[in-house]
Formats: structure tokens, C-alpha cells, sequence
């Protein structure tokens, strides 16, 4: 049951009157309104039965403060029972009593859903906009890992070990395990062929199963189906035996995601939207470590504009230089600052030049095309020939490096979007751009604020819902810090 609120305040609260005017916790409490919370999670409570619960205002700002200051369930309940800052921040009397750590967990984990933790980012992001704190933005984009918080495994073992816990799930539920069932386990690793090795204990993992289910009454033994059916979904991966899937039983959302070419982790990626001028987070979205960059690119950007920010330029890597996403930014009348990528891009601009408005490319020795063909092959991909003048061709000093191939004139082979993409890579080529684009180191820093004083270098739980509960408390708590710094100055 969600108790009223009482307001009354004690005579210990004089005490308060200690607390310097420029700490960070009184600047928060005095200039931001927390009771969004209460409204946002109502719905969570009973509101005429049940034992009172701890206000959810209450709930929230001790969750902020954890994360603040990177302490654990524990540790913020002690340290918030004797700082008097933190308790004019939780507004609380200094004398009352503080809830059970343990509390603390439930909330985090029963109550704090995505959509409401999304909800809770962009509250707070829509007050800055609202005081002015954030005014008309620039908005960049980027990814940082997180390592997951347990090793990574081969399929080899995760099959044993998926093999172990069927014959530990059976013993508990029916007494022992069958006679008919193996449990003499492949040593895999005296199998010097890894593909081998990984086929040995496939096939036993496969076979297990079959004799659990025949010697096992199986809708008798919840337990032991549950694991059966999740080994079942993990074998039934084609990427699994490739290494590209399950790397971990304790961890099965976790993948193996690359940092560059040479470098590799295994865990989460947390994509976040920031402004550049006031390094305020505006929206975040977490995947696994093998989520491509920009494919919730339309997602973040709706979250940003839906809490009031109005975006004028858009900041990202090269990753992001994609047709949909420019598209996009486009739509949303903004101005992309994004490299152009070799991978969407391939035209020798040494070579050839391109007009827009006349849609003919150039070559190096001034001849022009004058026409051009839409293609398509059987693999779906689409491009444009764009054909050169023939006599221009016939005389060219540069034919034979130029035209390899037995023909009367040199035919251009461009994608769709290639003759857009010219414009973009001719823009990046100004002073102006190139000094604008300085603003995007702005993600570089919070990337290691997030990881080296907020614990995002590393998971505190085990999947997917906790690492992205993790992400979006720490994009709040350094909100908060910003916000603080950017009022108090």
C-alpha cells in the first residue's frame, strides 16, 4: 500500500542548515522535482491494502544516489543514515529510519521496468529543457561495452555444463538419476580437432536429453524441463557451434562483440544519445556485445525529441553512415556530422568528380558521362552504369590503366546512394566541419566517467533486463552530477 507523504519536518531538521550551498545534493533537491516518481510507478502499489511500502520518490532518489557514488545495497544505506546532504536529498527527517538494503533490490528489480526507467531519464531531461539548462542541441551518438560479469566458455563446455546441471536437476526432483541415463561425460579436451570436439558433445548432449526424456516423467519434473527445453533453444542456434552465440550458462544474453578489428569482449553494448554542449544523456538502449551500432538509431532519437530537446545537428562515427540514418536526420530538419564510411562509399575522388545538379560524373582528364542504367542482380543489390563519352574514350592517354576490360568506353559502377554520398564527402571536406565535428569528443569523456566512477565497466547482474536497469540508472546519476555542476556554475 503507497502511504501519503508526510511533510512534517522535525526539529533535527535545523541541521540542515550546515549544508553548504554549493553541495551537489542540496543543488539537486532545491532545483529539481522529484515526485514524477510517485506518479510514474502508482500503478506498482495498492493504493487501500496491504503493509505501507516506502515511498517510491524515496526508492528512486537512493537508487541515484548509489549509483552517484558507486556504493552497494549496503553501503548507501549506511552512508545515507549518517551524511546529512544525502538525507536532505532523500528528504527525509535526520532522525528517521532508512528501509532494509534488501528492499532496495526488490524495488530495483519488480518495480523499475525499461519503460519506466525511460521514462525517469527523460523527466528529468525535460526539466533541464524546461529551466534552460539545455537549450537548442546538438545531439551525439556512440556505443561503449561492458564486460559481462562471468567468463566466457567455449561450446564444449557449455554444453558440460548444460549436461551437469540435467543430471543435477534430476536427482533433485526424482531421487537419482536412471541407470539408462549416461553420465560418463566425453573428455572433450583430449580431442585435438575443435570441430571434433565440439560434434563429441553435441551428440552427447543430444542423446542425454532423449534418455532423460524417455526414463524421466517430464511434466512431473518442472525443473528438470525447464533446463532440457533451454538446452534444446541453445543447440537449435546455428551460431551457437560457431561461437557467435551462448558463451555462458549463468549469462545467456551476453555475446561476443568486437572493440576493433584485432580486439574482442564478451558482454553488452549501451548506445546512448548525448548533447554536446551540455553533456546531458537524453536517451539510452542496451543489446548484447554483438548489436550492430545505429539499429535502434530512429528509437533514441524519438526518446530525445519526446522529452523536449530540439535537435539541430546529429554527431556519430563513422558507423552511422548509413542511408536510413541520414534519412532520418533529415527528417528531423537537423545536420549530420558523420564520416563518411569506405564500407557505404567507394568512388576514387582522385579520379572522379560528381555534379549534382546535372547528375554527371567526371573523370581526371575532363571527359563526362551521358547517360546512365539502373541494374539489379540476383542478389538483390541495386546500382547505377553511368556510361562515359565513346570518343573521349577511343583517345584517352589513360585507356589501358583505365578500361581493363574489352570495351569502347569506361562505365561507372556506383550504388544507389553513392551519388548523395559525393555531397557528404565533399561537405567533410570544409574547415567548418571539421572544427564542429570537435564536439563529439564530448562522448569520449562520459564513455569514461560511466565506466571508471560508475561501475558500467562491468555488469552487476547476469542478463540482458539488468544490465540495461544498470546503464539507465548510471546515465541518470551522471545527469545529475552534470546537472548539479552546470547550475552551481
Amino acid at each position: 500500500m503507497l502511504k501519503s507523504k508526510d511533510m512534517q519536518l522535525s526539529i533535527y531538521s535545523i541541521l540542515y542548515n550546515k549544508i553548504p550551498e554549493n553541495n551537489i545534493f542540496k543543488i539537486l533537491k532545491d532545483n529539481l522535482d522529484f515526485s514524477f516518481i510517485n506518479k510514474l510507478l502508482k500503478d506498482s502499489y495498492c493504493e487501500f491494502y496491504g503493509r505501507p511500502a516506502k515511498e517510491p520518490e524515496l526508492m528512486g532518489k537512493l537508487l541515484f544516489l548509489q549509483k552517484m557514488k558507486n556504493l552497494s545495497d549496503t553501503e548507501v544505506i549506511a552512508d545515507a543514515s549518517l551524511n546529512l546532504a544525502y538525507m536532505y536529498f532523500l528528504d527525509i527527517n535526520p532522525e528517521e529510519k532508512l528501509p532494509d538494503p534488501s528492499l532496495l533490490s526488490k524495488f530495483r528489480t519488480k518495480k523499475l521496468h525499461d519503460v519506466t526507467l525511460d521514462d525517469l531519464l527523460i523527466e528529468i531531461v525535460k526539466q533541464c529543457v524546461e529551466k534552460g539548462i539545455i537549450k537548442e542541441v546538438g545531439i551525439s551518438i556512440d556505443t561503449t561495452h561492458t564486460v559481462a560479469n562471468t567468463f566466457k566458455a567455449t561450446p564444449e563446455r557449455v554444453m558440460k555444463r548444460l549436461a551437469k546441471k540435467i543430471f543435477k536437476s534430476v536427482d533433485e526432483e526424482n531421487g537419482e538419476v536412471p541407470s539408462s541415463v549416461s553420465q560418463d561425460i566425453p573428455e572433450y579436451k583430449d580431442v585435438e580437432d575443435p570441430k571434433k570436439a565440439k560434434t563429441v558433445m553435441k551428440d552427447y548432449l543430444e542423446e542425454t536429453i532423449l534418455q532423460v526424456e524417455k526414463s524421466v516423467d517430464i511434466e512431473r519434473s518442472p525443473k528438470t524441463k525447464a533446463i532440457i527445453e533451454n538446452a534444446k533453444e541453445i543447440l537449435k542456434d546455428p551460431k551457437f557451434i560457431e561461437q557467435k552465440g551462448v558463451r555462458s550458462i549463468v549469462d545467456q544474453d551476453a555475446r561476443v562483440g568486437h572493440k576493433s578489428k584485432n580486439e574482442h569482449f564478451f558482454g553488452y553494448k549501451t548506445e546512448y544519445t548525448i548533447t554536446t554542449e551540455e553533456r546531458i544523456i537524453t536517451a539510452v538502449r542496451v543489446n548484447n556485445g554483438a548489436y550492430v551500432d545505429g539499429t535502434q538509431f530512429n528509437e533514441l532519437m524519438e526518446l530525445t525529441e519526446k522529452s523536449g530537446v530540439n535537435i539541430k545537428e546529429v554527431f556519430g562515427d563513422k558507423a552511422y553512415f548509413r542511408k536510413p540514418i541520414l534519412d532520418k536526420i533529415k527528417e528531423l530538419e537537423a545536420k549530420p556530422y558523420i564520416p563518411v564510411s569506405a564500407m557505404a562509399y567507394r568512388i576514387d575522388e582522385e579520379r572522379f568528380s560528381y555534379n549534382k545538379d546535372s547528375d554527371e560524373w567526371f573523370c581526371e582528364q575532363g571527359n563526362k558521362t551521358e547517360g546512365k542504367k539502373y541494374a539489379k542482380v540476383k542478389s538483390g543489390r541495386e546500382y547505377y552504369k553511368y556510361y562515359f563519352e565513346k570518343e573521349k574514350c577511343k583517345g584517352c592517354p589513360l585507356r589501358d590503366d583505365c578500361i581493363k576490360e574489352k570495351r569502347v568506353r569506361k562505365i561507372l559502377v556506383v550504388g544507389l546512394n553513392t551519388p548523395e554520398f559525393y555531397g557528404y564527402s565533399q561537405e567533410q571536406k570544409t574547415e567548418e566541419f571539421k572544427e564542429t565535428y570537435k564536439k563529439r569528443a564530448c562522448q569520449e569523456w562520459k564513455n569514461g566517467e560511466m565506466k571508471n566512477f560508475h561501475g558500467l565497466d562491468r555488469a552487476r547482474g547476469y542478463d540482458l533486463k539488468s544490465m540495461s536497469t544498470q546503464a539507465k540508472l548510471t546515465a541518470i546519476a551522471v545527469n545529475l552530477k552534470r546537472i548539479a555542476k552546470i547550475i552551481a556554475s
